[in-house]
């Protein structure tokens, strides 16, 4: 009888497996994406990191449509260089629009040579502009078309946080993108605030 368990606990997990597309061709993204809805302050309260040096918390993201509806962002947030100097930088990103609203080439770059610099996808997963908003970029594809190296951010209108069935929403959306319990809280607790120590920009 232990066999018999034993196959149908297999079965299952493979039917869970197998519902789950994680090829990034295949996740939605927001539609009808309103560009000017979005824009204005966001601030990150989680993260996928990818590889190599980004912001680790304290982040928070401006958003802003220029007169010709192009899209720019401006973010700030700490970060810990040769793993004991603590210091807040300044990263910029502008973004060029492709056939999808809520699909975007993103140019990003440091303002302090340290930060990572690069072109990538960068898609609107999911947001309803007033309180939440969760951002999904795949930089390098495996050969069966799953990621390899991805980074997400989850965005909160509030500094405090998302109210319970907003998380729950969010919940879903990491797991739409194969990324369920792969992100990390990120901290808020002012160290990037005019004044404090050891800002660059």
């Amino acid at each position: 009888m232990e066999w018999m368990w034993a196959l149908v606990l297999l079965a299952a997990l493979g039917s869970a497996r197998a519902e789950r597309d994680c090829r990034v061709s295949s996740f939605r993204v927001k539609e009808n994406f309103d560009k000017a809805r979005f824009a204005g302050i966001w601030y990150a309260m989680a993260k996928k990191d990818p590889e190599g040096l980004f912001l680790q918390d304290n982040i928070v993201t401006e958003f802003s449509v220029d007169s010709s509806g192009g899209m720019h962002a401006v973010a700030q947030g700490r970060v810990r260089l040769l793993n004991q100097w603590d210091t807040c930088a300044t990263m910029v990103g502008t973004f060029t629009d492709t056939e999808d609203p809520a699909k975007f080439k993103m140019k990003y770059w440091g303002i302090a040579s340290f930060l990572q610099k690069g072109n990538d996808d960068h898609w609107i997963i999911d947001t309803d502009y007033d309180t939440y908003a969760v951002q999904y970029s795949c930089r390098l594809l495996n050969f069966d078309g799953t990621c390899a190296d991805s980074y997400s951010f989850v965005f909160a209108r509030d500094p405090n946080g998302l109210p319970p069935e907003v998380q729950r929403i969010v919940r879903q959306r990491q797991e739409e993108l194969c990324l369920g319990r792969q992100y990390q809280m990120i901290v808020h607790n002012g160290y990037c605030d005019d004044g404090s120590e050891g800002r660059v920009s």
